[in-house]
């Protein structure tokens, strides 16, 4: 939808409440307007009457948030990753819990994921020192059949990524719990490939959701078996990567450069030593983020499926995670 909106047809019973620290209620509610005109939207602030809301959308809400909603029936999560909604305790029983799935959202990604992998590829954080120095410093640009590029995570996202990262002519390699095939990707699954795709990446990109199974799933020893030098771009969340032990190798060499989206305490503290480290690049958790204007007919969509007593789509399986 994101050349314009269309309103949809349907009038679903009850309200919604919005809730972000980080997103714009108001361009959140008139996108949804424009699909969903009857449908009645409040910014969690505003709600009187917890009993008539039926539908959430929400990014990282506070403790308690959903425990006076007892009809409940549809919660959106704001975005792809639905760690921050997993395993709590105030969610309403046998509530679906859906995430968006956007085209421009995956674009979103792999277009990050495209420039930090080609920025390490080209060597473009040793330029940037030498430039720092006043130095012309020149080094030939290798061959990109000759950089193996590991993707952890091979999801609608990691995929899309993936898929784009082997059309520069880079070698990929694409790891995942299960198997799955990308056309010009060597596709590896199951926790006994997960060491060898490490060992062989010239450049990790961390693209994994957040579970139990994969919290603090790249320890010390597990990055250590990057080769010296490598590159390790992380999108996916914080806590997947020992951070300290993270910061240490990129302090001693072991990891040569770090392009880091996401970190396990977010903001990262001023104090954080990766501020000051020349070979570490820092953006705050932006690499992919929902778009009012192309997600609401998704939303909108999963609502009068829900109000019409559908299953949503996309909808994610609380037990694993994603």
């Amino acid at each position: 939808m994101s050349g314009g909106t269309q309103a949809m047809t349907g009038h679903p019973s009850g309200a919604l409440v919005f809730y972000s620290a980080f997103d714009d209620f108001d361009t959140w509610k008139n996108a949804l307007h424009a699909c969903l005109p009857s449908l009645r939207i409040l910014h969690a602030s505003e709600v009187t009457d917890p009993a008539g809301i039926h539908y959430a959308l929400a990014w990282k809400p506070p403790a308690g948030f959903f425990d006076s909603m007892r009809n409940l029936r549809l919660i959106i999560n704001l975005g792809a990753g639905v760690d921050a909604l997993v395993g709590r305790k105030d969610l309403p029983a046998n509530v679906p819990i859906t995430r968006i799935t956007d085209p421009d959202m995956a674009r979103m990604m792999a277009g990050y994921v495209l420039f930090a992998t080609l920025r390490h590829a080209r060597e473009i954080p040793w330029f940037e020192q030498a430039q720092r120095r006043g130095e012309w410093a020149y080094r030939h640009p290798r061959s990109p059949r000759d950089i193996r590029v590991g993707v952890l995570g091979l999801g609608e996202l990691g995929a899309h990524a993936a898929h784009e990262l082997q059309r520069q002519g880079l070698t990929v390699l694409g790891w995942s719990r299960s198997p799955r095939e990308i056309p010009g990707v060597r596709c590896h699954a199951g926790m006994d490939a997960l060491d060898t795709v490490i060992a062989q990446s010239d450049i990790l990109v961390i693209m994994l959701p957040l579970t139990p199974q994969t919290h603090g799933l790249l320890g010390r020893e597990r990055l250590e078996r990057l080769p010296r030098g490598a590159s390790l771009i992380n999108v996916a969340r914080g806590a997947l990567v020992d951070q300290a032990a993270m910061t240490a190798l990129l302090r001693d060499g072991h990891i040569g450069a770090a392009t880091l989206d996401v970190f396990t305490h977010e903001p990262l503290p001023a104090d954080d030593p990766l501020w000051r480290m020349e070979n570490v690049l820092i953006t705050p958790h932006l690499a992919s983020v929902a778009i009012p204007a192309s997600a609401a007919t998704q939303i909108a969509g999963n609502i009068l499926r829900v109000a019409r007593g559908e299953a949503p789509l996309h909808e994610i399986d609380p037990s694993r995670g994603y």
